[in-house]
This record gives structure tokens, C-alpha cells and sequence, in this order.
């Protein structure tokens, strides 16, 4: 049996009489074990957060300096740290590895925010009524943080909610994915054992998400951070009205290819972008929009990138594509592949199971209706149609509830520039595909995609700080 890491509550290391088992996506393989925590633990966790932030913000120094050394930590910890990823995850290694790394930019990025985060002046003697005073805005903590990750990026997600809450002077308390809850319990530790982050600032509950729920509701926590999907996100929302509510939810993000485009670098891009951790991204390319010009040549492309990927064991240094985070979610993308070809869909390449693990599919002559052009399929599927008129390419983007990231491929500059005006998404992004981020930039949704920013400057100000306006009598 596998030994159990423990929760972290107050710094103290709690375990349960009821076990969790985590396991690999890829061959079942017993990975570890946690606790299945409570509601009693959660309130035990929102009191040792709410007993720091009533003890007041650590000073911003302090805070820089404990997310530099935590990046350093994670640096240098960065291959024990992607291994944990790729076998809770099914990530292939490479890409843990990415992952990683951007988990230490991340702390970095929120290192400077905790020395640069401030707020402004107001001038005071621009009205009449304002003469003799001097007026400034104090961005302070909002309070306790509570954040609730999903299992794709099972440590730099988590890092995205933890480390702009420590800038912010926030206490945090954590509900890991329940499929992914050890690499995040492995980072609060190396938090507190390596980087000196004092008990109580980060709590960690693994738990069933009807446990969170209690998280959700708590009158002690004053903001919410969730990644996950649209329903669960949004009924969030509605259960928490008076909280702050910060949501990263799901997308099926568009791709226009113009008839002026690389070809090879947008077939190279796209193929990146589909299927890199098995299109398990929110911002995983799953419709492309091909003028009908120069269609067959990209197809051509595409198709030979796609069939070059390698299908296999994640921890294999070779491998692009592996499991999906269950089977049930391999039989669900199956489904809805098999139900697009039904309705007159053309299966490229792809569609079929290699040792139980979905090939990467790529579907032409899909259409608006098909469920995989429809809803959103995190999985490893890229569907292509044609048109005719950018205009006509943009409408069709644009036919989406979802509106977090979308791209285009096209040599004019101008048309480059009204695509960022009419494509209606978060993020445009012009010779690049959605699936782009770095860790510092602003990236969220608008519509059923989420309704707020994250990067550590803006989550920060919109989610993790409240502006307090001050007025001094001057003389």
C-alpha cells in the first residue's frame, strides 16, 4: 500500500481514516494516497487563514522574498516536480517539464508584484471641493482566498491562484483536482519547508467537490478563484453572490488560416496546439477555418504533422500524445467523433484507439452543429472547415458561446489588426495560435469562458486586492 500525504492545515501535516487513491491515467497504476477530507476541515482551514489575515498582511518584502525563493525551489526541484505531473496527469514529460518552468516564472511575475503593488494618487484640486486635501488609493488583502484548481496543469494552475494571493497578502486555502492533488500538496510543502512561507498562509484540502462546497459558501472567505468548467463555474457565481468570483473556464478555440499565410508554419502551429497534452487545454485549437484556396496544401501539411506524433507512455521522452485523464473521457471524445462522421464529417487521420489511447484526429467538412465544433472537447481533435470571405471566417469564429482565445494566420498586417477588433475573445492573437500564454500576460475569457483576468499583476488587482480611497485634511 502507498504511503498517504497528508493534507496541510495550519502547517500541521493532517490525515484522515477515509483514503483517496490516485492513479495513473495511463496503466492504472496505484500513484499514492490522500486524505478525503470534510467540511469540518474545510472550516478548519478558512479559520487558521482568516486567523492570519486578521493578524495582518506579512510585509510586501517579506512576501517578494518568500515567491523568489520559491521559484528558486521549484527550479531547482523542477525534475521531481514534472515527473509528479506526468504521472498524475498523463502530461507527457516534455511538456511537465515546460510546465515547470513556467511554474517558476510564475512566482517570479509574483514576486514583482508584491514590491510594485500599490495605489494611486487622485487630484484632489481638479474640483473645487477637493482644494487643501491630498487623496490616495491603499490597495490592501481582500481576505481569505479560496482556490480551486483543475487537473490539466496540476502545478502551474495552482501556482496562477497561490502566488498572486501571497503578493497580495491574501492566506489561501487550496482544493486540488481530485485526479491531480499531489503535485499541488508537493509545492505547499516545498512553500512552507523551502521558501519560509509561514503556517496557515497555505492550506491544502483534498476533498470531493461536493466538500467544496463548503468553500464556496463560507461567510469567512471573501474570494473565489476557479479553473474548471462552464456549469460548475457559473454556478459558483450564483451560490457565491457576494464574494469575489474570479473564473477560467472552457473554450473551443477558433482558427482562421487566410490565404496569404505560411502555410507550413501555421500547419506546424496548429498541430502544436490540438494536440499537445492530448488537447486537454482550454485554449487547445479545436476549430480551424481554412481559406478554400489554399485548403489542400494546408491539409497536406497538416495531415503528415499530425500522423508524425508519437502516441504513447508519458514518461517516454518521445511521446507527444498520451491518455486522457480517464476513460470515460476517451469514450465520450470517441463518441462524439464517431457521431460527427454519422452526420457527414470526413475522418482524416486519427479516430481510433492505439493500446487504449485515442490516436489524434483531425475531421474535415465538419460543421456548426457537430458537438465538436459545438461544445468544447478537450481531447486530442482538431476539426477543419473552408470559407470563402474573412468575413465569413470571423462569423463563424465568432459562433460560439465560448470567447476565451482565438488566432489567425495571415501576411497582411491591417487584416491582422481587424481581427483583433472583430474576433470576439479575450485574447486575439495574429500569426499565433490560442493556445499561446506566457505567465505574466492578462488571459481570460469573456461570454461562457469566465469573467476575469489572471496573471499575476491582474489577479491581483481584480481579484486577490480592494482599493481603499483615502482623503488628508493638508491644512
Amino acid at each position: 500500500m502507498a504511503d498517504v500525504t497528508p493534507m496541510l492545515i495550519d502547517g500541521e501535516a493532517v490525515e484522515t481514516d477515509e483514503v483517496a487513491v490516485v492513479r495513473s491515467p495511463f496503466d492504472g497504476s496505484e500513484l499514492g494516497r490522500v486524505p478525503v477530507g470534510s467540511e469540518a476541515h474545510i472550516d478548519r482551514a478558512v479559520a487558521a487563514a482568516l486567523a492570519r489575515h486578521r493578524a495582518g498582511a506579512l510585509p510586501a518584502h517579506q512576501r517578494a522574498e518568500i515567491l523568489d525563493r520559491a521559484a528558486v525551489a521549484i527550479d531547482s526541484r523542477s525534475e521531481e516536480l514534472a515527473r509528479s505531473i506526468s504521472a498524475e496527469a498523463a502530461k507527457p514529460i516534455s511538456a511537465a517539464r515546460v510546465e515547470t518552468q513556467r511554474c517558476v516564472d510564475t512566482f517570479r511575475f509574483s514576486a514583482g508584484v508584491a514590491r510594485s503593488l500599490t495605489g494611486e494618487m487622485v487630484p484632489m484640486d481638479a474640483s473645487s471641493a477637493g482644494l487643501g486635501k491630498i487623496g490616495f488609493t491603499l490597495r490592501l488583502p481582500v481576505g481569505v482566498v479560496g482556490a480551486i484548481s483543475p487537473f490539466n496543469f496540476p502545478l502551474n494552475l495552482v501556482a496562477h491562484k497561490v502566488a498572486p494571493a501571497i503578493a497580495s497578502g491574501c492566506p489561501v486555502v487550496l482544493k486540488p483536482a481530485s485526479a491531480t492533488p499531489l503535485t499541488a500538496l508537493l509545492l505547499a510543502r516545498l512553500l512552507e519547508h523551502d521558501a519560509g512561507l509561514p503556517p496557515g498562509w497555505l492550506n491544502v484540502v483534498t476533498c470531493p467537490g461536493a466538500v467544496a462546497d463548503r468553500l464556496v459558501t463560507h461567510d469567512d472567505v471573501a474570494a473565489i478563484s476557479f479553473t474548471g468548467s462552464p456549469p460548475v463555474g457559473w454556478g459558483i457565481r450564483q451560490r457565491a453572490p457576494r464574494k469575489r468570483v474570479g473564473l477560467e473556464l472552457g473554450n473551443n478555440a477558433p482558427v482562421i488560416v487566410h490565404r496569404d499565410a505560411d502555410l507550413a508554419t501555421a500547419a506546424a502551429k496548429v498541430t502544436r496546439g490540438g494536440y499537445a497534452y492530448s488537447g486537454q487545454t482550454c485554449i487547445s485549437v479545436q476549430r480551424v477555418y481554412v481559406h478554400r484556396e489554399v485548403c489542400n496544401e494546408f491539409m497536406t501539411l497538416l495531415d503528415a504533422a499530425v500522423n508524425e506524433l508519437v502516441v504513447g507512455d508519458p514518461a517516454d521522452e518521445a511521446t507527444d500524445v498520451s491518455a486522457l485523464i480517464n476513460s470515460g473521457e476517451t469514450d465520450r471524445v470517441e463518441s462524439w467523433i464517431g457521431e460527427a462522421v454519422q452526420a457527414g464529417a470526413t475522418l482524416r487521420t486519427g479516430g481510433t484507439r492505439e493500446q487504449g489511447l485515442l490516436r489524434p484526429t483531425v475531421l474535415t467538412d465538419v460543421s456548426a452543429d457537430m458537438q465538436v465544433c459545438r461544445n468544447e472537447v478537450f481531447g486530442p481533435l482538431v476539426g477543419v472547415q473552408t470559407y470563402s470571405d474573412i468575413g465569413e471566417a470571423f462569423d463563424a469564429a465568432n459562433d460560439t458561446r465560448y470567447g476565451l482565445q482565438a488566432g489567425i494566420f495571415t501576411n497582411d498586417l491591417s487584416l491582422g489588426i481587424e481581427a483583433a477588433h472583430r474576433l470576439d475573445f479575450g485574447g486575439v492573437c495574429v500569426n499565433e495560435i490560442p493556445t499561446y500564454r506566457t505567465d505574466q500576460m492578462p488571459y481570460g475569457g469573456i461570454k461562457d469562458s469566465g469573467n476575469t483576468k489572471e496573471g499575476p499583476a491582474w489577479s491581483a488587482r481584480e481579484m486577490m486586492t480592494e482599493e481603499r480611497m483615502v482623503v488628508i485634511q493638508a491644512n
